[in-house]
């Protein structure tokens, strides 16, 4: 009796079988977000201040800018178009976020490569 020759388990299959096991989804999600630290807001000097001041008189809609504000605890980055300065209100948008004037750490206007 011969042995019959066994036929190849396709790639995509054998790969699937080292695929982990999430036997409680959320969990890595939940976790993340739980190991978030936490910060105070910085105080600006009178020298940051007035840089940043500068920045933003230099700002305008539809230019593509970079901005570092604090939100819940933190520091947070976003690059995008400029949508809105409302002085009045004292807020910047920046696409589909709305930034405080006073929440506002860093800008940083991006140069046009066209």
């Amino acid at each position: 009796m011969t042995a019959k020759p066994k036929t190849k388990m396709p790639i995509e299959e054998r790969a699937k079988q080292f695929m982990p096991f999430a036997a409680l989804r959320g969990l890595p999600d939940a976790l993340a977000k739980k190991e978030k630290v936490l910060v105070s807001k910085i105080e600006l000097s009178p020298e940051m201040e007035e840089e940043l001041d500068r920045q933003m008189h230099l700002l305008a809609k539809g230019q593509m800018a970079t901005v570092v504000y604090f939100q819940n605890g933190e520091y947070i980055k976003i690059t995008g178009l400029v949508a809105r300065i409302d002085e009045t209100s004292r807020l910047l948008q920046i696409v589909n976020t709305k930034i405080r004037f006073e929440d506002i750490f860093a800008t940083i206007i991006e140069q046009d490569y066209t």
